[in-house]
């Protein structure tokens, strides 16, 4: 793992359009293939939206990691939000509360090599992903 993280905030939709923007930048720099950053901005955009419109607002942390010779990106979404109740149900696809992008927490996980979800009512949300170089 590399030491060069960036922390981002998320607190309005120019917070989310700069995390796709930093997300595209480090998904090329790292190597993934064309559909691989469109994969891995898109979950992130919908992560980073998730954390603005049901928690109002968190941060991002972005990372390259190394898995001996291969290169990746790690992405966490962390909120103090009201957290999900039914993760099973949140994970559920077409499941929505809101008008998202419609991929939801599922959709996203389908995007991305790694996938963890962290979150329990009263207390906030973590997600975090990884997408790995070919």
């Amino acid at each position: 793992m590399s030491g060069d993280g960036h922390l981002l905030p998320i607190a309005s939709n120019a917070d989310v359009v700069a995390v796709r923007r930093q997300v595209r930048a480090l998904a090329v720099d790292v190597g993934l293939s064309l559909v691989d950053q469109t994969k891995v901005v898109t979950a992130a955009s919908e992560l980073a939206r998730n954390a603005l419109v049901y928690a109002g607002g968190g941060r991002a942390s972005i990372e390259i990691v190394e898995n001996g010779v291969r290169k990746g990106l790690r992405l966490s979404f962390i909120d103090e939000g009201p957290g999900i109740p039914d993760l099973a149900l949140a994970l559920t696809d077409g499941w929505t509360t809101g008008s998202g992008l419609g991929l939801g927490l599922g959709g996203s996980r389908r995007l991305v090599d790694e996938f963890d979800l962290i979150s329990a009512p009263g207390k906030g949300t973590t997600v975090t992903v990884t997408k790995w170089a070919r």
